[in-house]
């Protein structure tokens, strides 16, 4: 098994010891991202709107970099400190994914990473190994 660590610095750089994606195989299995600014590495904390829109396009860098879009993701999970905002997630995420959707599961949590209230990590499934 051949693991390929995906990274780009136009997603937050990795705070721990994790990749911001890694490949097997035509897999690709993305870690959390949470709304941070990919240059200033700062929470991007003016609504959870806001919060939303960065997780995706931190994604969306992330799936580029592996050769793929968020259109590739097969299976979402969606952390959530607040449950409520979960129709807001769905309004927004029809904005970046096309049908079909992928499998996803959302979950409340008590707490995320730096105060962020809203985190999100996937699946992808692509044609080839990124270079």
């Amino acid at each position: 098994m051949t693991k390929l660590t995906i990274n780009t610095d136009k997603a937050p750089a990795a705070i721990g010891t994790y990749s911001q994606a890694t490949q097997v195989g035509s897999t690709v299995y993305f870690s959390g991202q949470i709304p941070l600014d990919p240059e200033s590495m700062t929470l991007m904390n003016d609504s959870i709107e806001t919060q939303i829109h960065q997780v995706f396009k931190n994604l969306s860098a992330v799936a580029e970099a592996a050769g793929g879009s968020l259109n590739d993701i097969v299976k979402l999970n969606i952390f959530l400190t607040d449950l409520s905002c979960f129709a807001t997630v769905n309004e927004i995420m029809a904005e970046y994914f096309a049908e079909p959707y992928p499998a996803r599961a959302a979950i409340g949590v008590k707490e995320l990473p730096k105060g962020a209230n809203v985190e999100m990590d996937g699946i992808m499934v692509v044609n080839s190994q990124a270079n």
